[in-house]
């Protein structure tokens, strides 16, 4: 599905020619195409809630909402305990600060946070694309554990094993290897259309928007984190309402008359950017094809990487997502006829040797502990 769905995405960022031959244009709706997608996300998500739930549920409690085991709240030292006052000798404690485990307030506030970050991201990612070949993208989205630690680190103040930072430290490498040894001069066949006209400091604007939109990543990832170690909450669940409120902040972006905001909003036509939007699509039908496309794989995406998550764990979907990443950018270089030069195939290859030491030591990691288990089962059998 991300397969198809990158294609889609690179396919978006290139002019359209118009209805009537005149010329062509760039799709310059970002927050249409996050709406899009997050609408078609979260209807997938909830059809697949109901599909699974259990027959005793009701709708709150399939929607992570309401949980059966209500009744029973967590003290701030981890002891469980009814809703009745506490006593004790006769004395009234007097009450603890509010704890927010679990509490739906504090969970949909998460998901809120969530839908912000991927807001503002989104459309840092797909301006880069003007700046910056596809390939350089895919190779710097790669690099989600440098954001996701730094963020992890300053909102959290969660810590990381050493070998991490030696994968922030090739990841890094071979990115600089594959800008600097990035040839302006042979790019793709849309690519090549997409950057007439640009400065000279183009690599480093579309390098700035990436980063711009690795940051948010981070923060997104991180809060996910927090969200899944906080609350009794599925991937499914938390797909659905991350995704209905996008829609929810996009469409009210897309409605407004916003003025011209770079990046976020960035026509200056006076228009909605949804009207705006709308007035493309008639004036260039060619991008309804590549904008489905991108809409409905990337919902169906979605789903099978919180399935994956569920019923594989995090060392199998790593593995995935590296390969795909990696076919990623080999499908781009084919389809769209992008030139790599060596430098870059060998600053590609760094960060990918990065990235699977980060998988090998998960698998290490998980065997170890598998090796544990089965010694303390023995150890319980031979007593």
């Amino acid at each position: 599905m991300f397969l198809l769905w990158a294609i889609a995405q690179e396919r978006l960022s290139v002019p359209f020619q118009r209805i009537d031959g005149s010329g062509a244009d760039k799709f310059k709706s970002p927050l249409f195409m996050g709406t899009c997608q997050s609408f078609l996300s979260s209807i997938s998500a909830f059809i697949y809630i109901m599909f699974r739930r259990k027959p005793t549920d009701i709708l709150a409690q399939s929607l992570g909402l309401e949980h059966k085991d209500k009744e029973t709240q967590v003290t701030s030292n981890g002891a469980a305990v009814n809703g009745a006052a506490h006593q004790a000798n006769g004395k009234h404690h007097h009450p603890e600060k509010p704890n927010t485990r679990y509490s739906t307030r504090s969970l949909l506030l998460r998901y809120l946070q969530c839908s912000a970050f991927i807001t503002s991201a989104a459309p840092f990612g797909f301006a880069a694309l003007s700046y910056i070949s596809y390939p350089a993208m895919v190779l710097g989205k790669s690099c989600k554990l440098i954001p996701v630690m730094i963020m992890n680190v300053l909102l959290y103040r969660r810590r990381f094993a050493p070998h991490k930072y030696l994968v922030v430290f090739m990841v890094t490498t071979g990115i600089t290897l594959f800008m600097y040894f990035g040839n302006d001069g042979k790019k793709g066949k849309h690519t090549a259309n997409n950057n007439n006209g640009q400065t000279p400091y183009a690599n480093l604007i579309g390098l700035a928007y990436l980063l711009i939109n690795l940051a948010l990543d981070g923060a997104i990832n991180s809060t996910q984190d927090e969200v899944f170690s906080r609350h009794k909450v599925s991937g499914q669940q938390m797909m659905f309402w991350i995704n209905l409120f996008c829609t929810i902040i996009t469409s009210i972006l897309s409605i407004l008359p916003l003025p011209y905001i770079p990046v976020i909003h960035p026509s200056n036509d006076g228009k909605s950017e949804l009207m705006g939007a709308l007035t493309f699509l008639r004036n260039h039908p060619s991008v309804i094809s590549p904008l489905a496309q991108f809409a409905f794989t990337g919902a169906l995406g979605q789903l099978f990487i919180f399935e994956t998550l569920q019923h594989f764990g995090s060392l199998t979907l790593v593995t995935i997502t590296l390969t795909r990443k990696l076919f990623t950018m080999l499908l781009s270089v084919i389809v769209y006829n992008h030139k790599l030069t060596s430098g870059q195939w060998l600053g590609a290859a760094v960060v990918f040797a990065g990235i699977s030491v980060e998988a090998w030591v998960k698998r290490r990691d998980v065997h170890a502990k598998r090796v544990i288990q089965e010694k303390e089962k023995a150890k319980i059998k031979s007593l």
